[in-house]
């Protein structure tokens, strides 16, 4: 990795991984460790390619209120799950490091238009401190 593609490969897989594919980020930073890529960079390359996806899942689900906002006013069940995921949503966004729940929530919150300012705080913070836990555990 660090031979062939080092930051650019580790930033995409990081990007990759936060989106709805199946990637494991994680894999990808611990390899790039062990062929040598100094941990810091490591750090930042997989920490900025995750935490983008993330803003890009938000942003999804932030334009795709605009098509699904009458299906959600028409509907109670709608009305009622918008209102409890804006309501908690910013507690559920500590789920948002997880796999295969972690991404829709992601666009979750953008869907119910949670503040993109604690959004970003808790989840790029959560994202960042699972890979320096993983980094300090790996050495």
């Amino acid at each position: 990795m660090v031979d062939g593609y080092g930051p650019l490969g580790l930033f995409a897989s990081s990007f990759l991984a936060a989106t709805i594919l199946p990637f494991s980020s994680e894999v990808a930073l611990i390899g790039a460790i062990e062929l040598g890529m100094d941990p810091e960079h490591a750090l930042v390359y997989a920490s900025l390619g995750n935490c983008l996806a993330v803003l890009l899942n938000y942003t999804m689900g932030y334009f795709l209120f605009a098509m699904m906002h009458a299906k959600i006013n028409a509907s109670p069940m709608g009305k009622k799950a918008y209102g409890l995921f804006h309501r908690y949503g910013y507690g559920a966004m500590v789920l948002s490091p997880l796999p295969i729940i972690g991404d829709p929530l992601c666009i979750i919150a953008g869907l119910a238009r949670l503040n993109l300012f604690y959004f970003v705080l808790i989840s790029f913070t959560l994202r960042i401190g699972r890979y320096y836990m993983i980094i300090y555990v790996w050495q």
